[in-house]
């Protein structure tokens, strides 16, 4: 089987560095793959074959949409391929910086970003465990939406309880207490609308990034919110800022009910809101499993390995 590019230039970019995503390829569907330079053909079981050119049109989607496939790019395409699901440009989104693509790794953040995209549902949960993408998406997207002038505001807040700290035990004034807590959400702002850019709408007071009690006696209108690592929230805080949302405005929930640093087992916000608001109409939840882990391979089964152990036996 063969695909035949309009642009041969892109062969190179679908390649990788000595051909390293080829090699990924063919380990995963048990075929070989020829790249004369004007394509690609792809040798083996029938079945291994189709699957591998279905993994070879998404690449060249990507690079065709100006983002150069690296090693996690082509895992997820196997992923989607083993699936049998399909992956277009449509799914991701274009942020501002070098028009880069932000595109699914998994279904389930495919499924997470049509849900973040979509009107059907103004409130979105983003659920699971560390590494599945939940916080990085959100941010991401709510930055091209603010880039865009779709919204007035990008608020993302988090609680301020982490690992047993509190702010008052840390050093420095409230900015400089705030922001180790912030770091996955600087780094990813940072991806989508470069460094300068967010020091520009934060100096602007069109991004706030603060500790859950700053919503207190708020409304958010015409913003795009994102209440992170929603497990540490209580639930008369989570109420308390699920209420907040005013005209025109959007919030997306992520967290991970099996992580909460709330002392003496105290209910954690995120899984009561989950079942109060389970069925509401404007609600919507979008899951995710060890199994969609993108961070280093390792991860997954580091995750996994402590989801067994906590199982009796």
């Amino acid at each position: 089987m063969r695909i035949v590019l309009e642009t041969p230039a892109l062969a190179a970019d679908v390649c990788g560095v000595n051909s390293e995503n080829l090699v990924l390829v063919e380990q995963a569907f048990d075929v070989l793959i020829d790249a004369p330079g004007d394509g690609f053909a792809v040798h083996g079981p029938s079945t291994g074959q189709r699957k591998a050119i279905d993994v070879l049109k998404t690449l060249v989607v990507e690079a065709q949409a100006g983002k150069s496939p690296d090693a996690a790019s082509v895992r997820a395409a196997i992923i989607f391929a083993k699936k049998g699901d399909g992956f277009n440009a449509k799914d991701g989104f274009h942020v501002p910086r070098a028009r880069r693509l932000i595109s699914p790794r998994t279904p389930a953040q495919k499924t997470y970003l049509n849900l973040l995209k979509g009107a059907d549902a103004d409130l979105v949960f983003g659920v699971g465990p560390a590494g599945t993408g939940k916080t990085f998406l959100a941010v991401c997207y709510g930055a091209t939406l603010l880039a865009a002038r779709k919204i007035d505001k990008l608020i993302i807040a988090r609680p301020a309880v982490e690992a047993g700290e509190r702010l008052g035990f840390l050093p420095g004034a409230l900015e400089e207490k705030i922001d180790p807590y912030m770091l996955p959400v600087w780094d990813a702002l940072d991806v989508a609308l470069g460094q300068e850019m967010v020091l520009k709408r934060r100096a602007e007071g069109r991004i706030e990034v603060a500790p859950l009690a700053f919503m207190r006696g708020r409304t958010l209108s015409h913003a795009f919110v994102i209440m992170d690592e929603a497990q540490n929230a209580t639930t008369g805080q989570m109420q308390m800022v699920l209420t907040r949302l005013g005209e025109g405005s959007r919030m997306v929930v992520t967290g991970d009910p099996s992580q909460s640093d709330l002392p003496n087992g105290q209910l954690s916000g995120l899984s009561h809101a989950l079942g109060v608001l389970d069925g509401v109409r404007g609600c919507a939840v979008s899951r995710f499993t060890q199994k969609d882990v993108v961070r280093h391979p390792l991860v997954a089964r580091i995750v996994a390995a402590y989801e067994n152990a906590g199982r009796p036996g």
